[in-house]
């Protein structure tokens, strides 16, 4: 756990080196493609729009899917949000995609927020 706990820890400052530079307000995809650059040039490896497939008893089920905003290191979820307020769904939402791709824990970061401290959600699977 302390493996990711010091990936969030990177995620998050890098979230917050975004937020400063571009402040709330831009759109989700804006951030995503900022997120993508601060992360590269912190060196961590990391994957966007990533596909989730859905299984049910095994049998994938065909044209049903997720995509995650970013993955991170290979195990950390990272889903982005630009909203007015972060809402259960949102937590749901990143609860599933968790779930679904057998990683252990997952950021929600919403950018639409004056500090970006009050837009960071931690949720573990």
């Amino acid at each position: 756990m302390e493996e990711l706990n010091a990936i969030t820890r990177q995620v998050i400052g890098a979230a917050m080196a975004v937020h400063t530079e571009m402040g709330p307000g831009l759109l989700e995809s804006v951030y995503q493609k900022c997120m993508e650059i601060e992360l590269a040039g912190l060196g961590m490896k990391h994957r966007a729009e990533v596909p989730v497939q859905v299984c049910y008893r095994g049998q994938p089920i065909p044209d049903v899917g997720f995509r995650m905003d970013l993955l991170v290191e290979e195990a950390v979820v990272v889903e982005l949000k630009s909203v007015e307020m972060l809402l259960d769904v949102h937590k749901k939402q990143l609860l599933t995609y968790l779930r679904v791709s057998h990683k252990r824990l997952g950021l929600l970061i919403n950018f639409n927020e004056t500090h970006l401290r009050n837009g960071v959600i931690r949720i573990i699977n």
